[in-house]
């Protein structure tokens, strides 16, 4: 699963790795948590953009809000099934920025936490999907709508199944356009393992365990003690 990450590089890297016009004046981001505002890029009037939803998807048809908070992933295995998540599948999709990812895995009695990116800390692009929802009151001022998306998963590669069995479903740069603007039925094949050569992980402190936490040392490798 993926449910918490980082985006910590410049505006600008974003807008040539997702080939922008423009990007959102975006602040560092070291410990991203669901129901946050943050970027990610989808296709509208034709071209890409940078817009800026909550995370944790909420259905189109839900009564209430508080099913966000169960659906900040979507398992790629089952996204055609899913009611929750089939209408998104079909024709919204987007990607979403980072520059690395956490996971928890048991040691020691507790649960350590790893930050996980690509070599360099190059930034990528997970694949996501996005829903417009309006409360159920009497009104239908615009204003009330509100966009959400959830992070697509599949299993993980052998590298990252030595701390999770899942992992966030990463595009590479050549399936952009494929994942944004290709059908149901051509779309499947980016929702796989990420090759995991490229691919480094550490240890970090428990600071990534609150959510207030959202600094550099949330990212800083774990010190080990003297």
């Amino acid at each position: 699963m993926c449910g918490r990450y980082t985006l910590t590089v410049s505006p600008d890297k974003i807008r040539a790795l997702a080939r922008l016009h423009t990007a959102l004046n975006t602040r560092p981001l070291f410990n991203v948590a669901p129901t946050q505002m943050v970027p990610v890029v989808r296709v509208r009037d034709g071209e890409r953009h940078m817009d800026v939803l909550r995370w944790g998807l909420i259905p189109a048809w839900s009564r209430d809000s508080a099913v966000a908070s169960k659906l900040i992933n979507a398992r790629g295995e089952t996204l055609a099934e899913k009611s929750s998540f089939k209408a998104a599948y079909l024709s919204r999709r987007c990607l979403v920025p980072a520059d690395g990812f956490y996971e928890w895995r048991s040691e020691g009695g507790s649960k350590q936490p790893f930050r996980i990116g690509f070599l360099g800390g190059k930034p990528f692009m997970f694949a996501g999907l996005w829903e417009s929802w309006r409360p159920a009151t009497k009104t239908s001022i615009a204003e009330n709508v509100i966009e959400t998306f959830t992070i697509v998963t599949t299993r993980a590669n052998p590298k990252l199944a030595k701390i999770h069995h899942r992992m966030p479903a990463i595009v590479d740069p050549s399936e952009f356009d494929l994942w944004l603007n290709g059908t149901p039925s051509t779309v499947g094949s980016v929702i796989r393992p990420y090759p995991q050569d490229s691919m480094v992980y550490y240890r970090v402190s428990a600071r990534v365990n609150n959510v207030r936490n959202d600094d550099p040392e949330c990212v800083a490798p774990l010190k080990k003690a003297p």
